[in-house]
């Protein structure tokens, strides 16, 4: 007996497949450019900064018969200096432990001994595809077989995709390679849905990439957005955000003189957010003195931190 379904062409039809899919990899490789390229449009914010990306942010993908539920992690941190470094690894190991494919990105002819921690913690029974990010920077471009023949020797990975997550070069490739190693299942959200996050998370985030972009060195380690008040009224929404910093003397870096960096932080977040939820945007922002937060599990919490 045949059992393969048919369609009214009369050709098979191709099972749904759907998972939970894990961007891992040190900071830096390019994890959050590479969610935000796979699902067509900004959600998880991106810098040159480490550990820009603090929080599990979830990217869905549908495409044919197939829907790739996203988790971008935290960078590893393998300097546990505080609580926040803490409540960044734990969020790791979770989505590690709970996910149907892991995608561990690492830079072309670029493995240090970072990468090789982030690689222990992957549990040894996931099916792992290894991303090799940032191959439109790799000048001599024969370093790449050898390099993929060094990490087939680290661990069996079931692909290994080299790609651009900056110029979208190969990205089609991997969606293609990883489609099939997804188990058969409904879909769980919807064609149009792109993330699970609310749209106080992402006002939020984006405040923060804002943040990372436009202070730059003078960047504070201990800063964090807490968004106090988001009210929608048709498609204005009003959003009112504390920028936490850890000393006092943070406070006239973000805020700058005459008050002129803190503006322009705000009017480029605004602009962004006015793009992501189609409407209009007040944005007001100030700047909070908590001592400590960092290291402190408490306030970890209540500003979303896992």
């Amino acid at each position: 007996m045949n059992d393969d379904i048919h369609t009214a062409e009369g050709g098979p039809e191709q099972a749904f497949r759907t998972g939970f899919v894990a961007i891992v990899g040190r900071p830096n490789v390019g994890k959050s450019t590479l969610l935000n390229r796979l699902i067509g449009q900004k959600i998880s914010i991106v810098s040159s900064k480490a550990q820009t990306t603090r929080h599990r942010v979830t990217g869905i993908l549908t495409e044919g018969a197939a829907q790739f539920v996203f988790v971008d992690t935290p960078g590893f941190q393998t300097q546990h200096r505080n609580a926040l470094n803490r409540s960044m690894n734990r969020t790791v190991s979770q989505v590690l432990a709970d996910v149907d494919l892991v995608f561990f990105v690492v830079e072309a002819d670029r493995f240090t001994d970072d990468d090789a921690r982030v690689l222990e913690v992957i549990p040894a029974d996931a099916r792992v595809v290894l991303v090799i990010n940032k191959v439109d920077q790799l000048r001599d471009k024969a370093r790449l077989l050898p390099f993929i023949d060094r990490m087939q020797a680290l661990r069996d990975f079931v692909e290994i995709v080299p790609l651009s997550a900056e110029r979208g070069t190969n990205v089609d490739a991997l969606i293609a390679t990883a489609t099939p190693l997804l188990p058969e299942g409904t879909p769980m959200y919807g064609e149009d849905e792109v993330t699970d996050r609310s749209e106080r998370f992402l006002a939020a985030e984006f405040l923060r990439e804002k943040l990372f972009r436009l202070l730059g060195d003078e960047l504070p380690y201990g800063i964090a957005v807490e968004i106090e008040k988001f009210e929608v009224e048709g498609k204005l929404r009003r959003i009112f955000a504390a920028v936490i910093v850890d000393k006092a003397g943070h406070k006239g870096i973000v805020i700058g003189k005459g008050g002129e960096k803190l503006k322009r932080i705000s009017s480029e977040a605004r602009a962004e957010l006015e793009r992501l939820f189609d409407g209009k945007v007040y944005l007001e922002v100030w700047v909070k003195v908590k001592s400590g937060w960092a290291d402190d599990e408490r306030a970890l919490k209540s500003l979303g931190y896992e």
